[in-house]
């Protein structure tokens, strides 16, 4: 939805032709997806689709499927903290067995090599986390530490420097270049193997801010400063911009990969032609696996196009692991940390890499298929009043809420399935207040794409705590959205100016996603 259009609009299917034309060097090429077995959609479907997908304009009962809100992969909301470590509901009985081995490779503890088990060794020699899971605990939401006895391990902090003219990447209009920084890479390490320096720790200060509500209610913001203390390898370099990253929850992956291109470029307007103040555009990011510019879909910023590039990057990153993706040994480790690169890693002999391309492949499978549980109380009078107000409040615009997938001939449980994932996946200017200054691909240092949705009103359940954004520096869903700003000010505007019962509806339909 657009602002300035009324509820049940939905673009027209010819508006993806003006904005392909209207961009077609920055877009050439994106509409292939080389990672997908697609089967081509009839004119019927298509037009079903449009049917399925439009948006409501009766609040008075829940619009039908809105319950399974990943269609039929949707499983039972289970009230502990395993709601987000399910498999999808239809991936049948040898699907479950290979979702389970590709847990057990995702909770896997690696350590240094060499050692007796070799499959398991590798770890480092510098790295953030020992196994996927430690920082996608119950594959849910990551937290900042509070406190000096909290730890940071589902945290880190992201760095680069600006590069120049040379850097670029021609394929991929508006390109915004940067480089690692010259000694630490592309993200801080804080820990290491013994004999080896930890790369520093994040340091985060927090200064408080008041908002007045509408209704005499006032909410306390932080906002927080970050630095890199206790450098291990020297000062950073001038320019290097840090950008903290939470680790995110893990559900419905897999459907938002299937969602077609095509249908996510359909609602991009970078030059804001309807004039509503929504600019959302898409982030095109370069393949490693294909070799080729592709949407980008996942990360905070839609820095990585497909579930399988995302995870060989955090193995490679996070864990120090080399895979077919990332071969490196050393993992992030730089020239200029010369002990970390002649110290003895898990490869050698016959094994090429320390995670291989089966066992990447059975972890991006594990990935594709956690499932989203249902939707709660989708019928309560206050959770429909909320719906209510999300859509009249212009929240929709961004937080698209439904999608067909495409229909696939090799993954029947994200084939063609209706699902409520509540995001747009494009780009979005939020503002100074959320802006970490740091460039990533054609996103610039205020752009973040828009989180999916589902499943938010479980992170304390499955998460034991409630902290939202980018960071984590919001303790609740009315903070992260009273950080809105930029695209989204007039947004926070109106919600921090509409009565309170009307606020308290808008938060009870989130924690219903």
């Amino acid at each position: 939805m657009r602002n300035s259009t009324p509820l049940g609009w939905t673009k027209p299917t010819s508006a993806l032709a003006a904005v392909l034309t209207a961009a077609a060097p920055a877009l050439s090429g994106v509409l292939d997806e080389p990672h997908l077995d697609i089967i081509p959609r009839t004119a019927e479907e298509t037009d079903r689709i449009a049917g399925a997908t439009a948006l409501p304009t009766d609040f008075s009962a829940p619009q039908t499927f809105e319950e399974m809100s990943a269609g039929a992969a949707t499983v039972r909301a289970r009230a502990n903290p395993d709601a987000f470590s399910q498999p999808s509901a239809n991936i049948g009985f040898e699907g479950e067995l290979t979702f389970k081995v590709g847990n057990g490779l995702f909770r896997k503890i690696w350590v240094s090599a060499p050692a007796s088990t070799r499959a398991s060794d590798g770890l480092g020699p510098l790295y953030n986390a020992r196994s996927c899971q430690r920082c996608h605990l119950k594959d849910g939401r990551g937290h900042p530490p509070e406190g000096p006895e909290d730890s940071a391990v589902s945290m880190f902090l992201r760095v680069s420097i600006p590069g120049g003219p040379d850097d670029t990447i021609d394929e991929i209009e508006d390109y915004i270049a940067t480089l690692p920084e010259p000694t630490y890479g592309t993200q801080i390490q804080d820990r290491a193997l013994p004999g080896h320096a930890a790369e520093g720790r994040m340091e985060i200060a927090y200064e408080e801010i008041e908002v007045p509500l509408a209704g005499g209610e006032v909410a306390h913001l932080r906002k927080p400063t970050y630095r890199l203390a206790d450098p291990g390898y020297g000062p950073l370099h001038a320019d290097a911009m840090l950008s903290p990253r939470v680790a995110p929850q893990m559900i419905g992956l897999g459907l938002l990969e299937a969602i077609p291109a095509a249908d996510i470029l359909a609602w991009a307007d970078p030059e804001d032609a309807d004039g509503d103040g929504i600019s959302g555009r898409p982030n095109i990011v370069w393949s490693v696996e294909y070799d080729m510019a592709m949407l980008g879909r996942f990360g905070l910023k839609a820095g990585a196009p497909t579930i399988r590039h995302q995870s060989a990057a955090a193995f490679a990153g996070d864990i120090g692991i080399s895979n077919p993706l990332f071969p490196d040994a050393f993992g992030a480790c730089t020239s200029g940390q010369a002990a970390c690169i002649t110290a003895p890693h898990g490869d050698g002999d016959e094994r090429v890499f320390e995670i291989d391309a089966e066992g990447l492949d059975l972890v991006t499978f594990y990935s594709q298929n956690l499932a989203v549980p249902a939707r709660r109380d989708v019928d309560d009078p206050e959770v429909l009043r909320g719906k209510r107000v999300f859509h009249e409040t212009g929240c929709a615009s961004c937080h698209r809420p439904s999608y067909v997938t495409h229909r696939l001939n090799d993954r029947p449980a994200q084939s063609f399935q209706l699902i409520w994932p509540y995001t747009d996946m494009l780009l979005h200017d939020m503002g100074d207040g959320l802006a970490d200054t740091r460039p990533e691909a054609r996103a610039t240092g205020r752009e973040w794409r828009t989180p999916p949705l589902w499943g938010i009103g479980l992170t304390d359940q499955v998460s034991g705590h409630s902290h939202f954004l980018h960071d984590g520096r919001a303790r609740s869903l009315l903070e992260a959205i009273l950080w809105h700003g930029g695209e989204a000010e007039a947004q926070r505007a109106a919600v921090a100016a509409m009565d309170p019962e009307d606020r308290a509806a808008l938060i009870r339909f989130l924690e219903s996603l």
